[in-house]
């Protein structure tokens, strides 16, 4: 067995005060630092996942530029690449990762697999290559990019255990719903603490 962890975009605009953030992003990073630094051991492969937009154009409609965002395929402007919003958060220890994945890039991504590292590499072709078999999932936000990896992770063929003190979520309501699609398709959910 060999495990990796996926941190998904624990970034300044998706935390406090950012321009999408997320209520508990902040400890997210923390709680993550802290759990790399606890168990240096426990990840093979560490991928930590950030939106990447184009600066200067919409990003394939991503990004509400002639109408308010609706919040659901459409957003405020957000995560442009060498922004200080793009960056990912202070709190967040970033010395372990293994990969750095680039996520839309011109064009709506939520999930980790929608991106690729600076060389253009797929996450699915890393995940073959290094003969990754099991994934552990942190990270903001658990109703939009969290979902979306974790259930891509799945469709690839990954056993998937989501850290649920390392995720915050948008909305109650959505992030339920989000849980209990997870859940459905074949994820395992554990506190930090599991981790060994």
């Amino acid at each position: 067995m060999t495990r990796a962890l996926f941190i998904i975009d624990v970034q300044n605009d998706f935390t406090e005060g950012g321009a999408l953030g997320v209520d508990g992003g902040a400890a997210v990073a923390a709680g993550v630092s802290a759990l790399l630094a606890q168990h240096p051991l426990a990840y093979k492969y560490v991928f930590a996942s950030r939106d990447w937009h184009d600066i200067g154009n919409d990003n394939g409609g991503h990004f509400a530029r002639d109408a308010a965002p609706d919040y659901v395929t459409t957003w405020p402007v957000h995560c442009v690449a060498g922004t200080a919003g793009a960056e990912y958060h202070p709190a967040l220890t970033t010395g372990t990762v293994t990969f750095h994945i680039r996520k839309g890039q011109g064009r709506p991504a939520y999930s980790i697999f929608e991106g690729t590292t600076e060389a253009g590499q797929t996450v699915t072709a890393l995940l073959s290559e290094h003969g990754v078999t099991d994934i552990d999932v942190v990270g903001l936000a658990t109703d939009f990019c969290v979902r979306a990896s974790t259930l891509d992770a799945l469709e690839h063929g990954q056993h998937v255990r989501l850290l649920t003190d390392l995720v915050a979520g948008v909305a109650a309501e959505s992030t339920a719903t989000a849980l209990a699609e997870m859940a459905h398709a074949g994820t395992v959910f554990a506190a930090s603490d599991a981790v060994e």
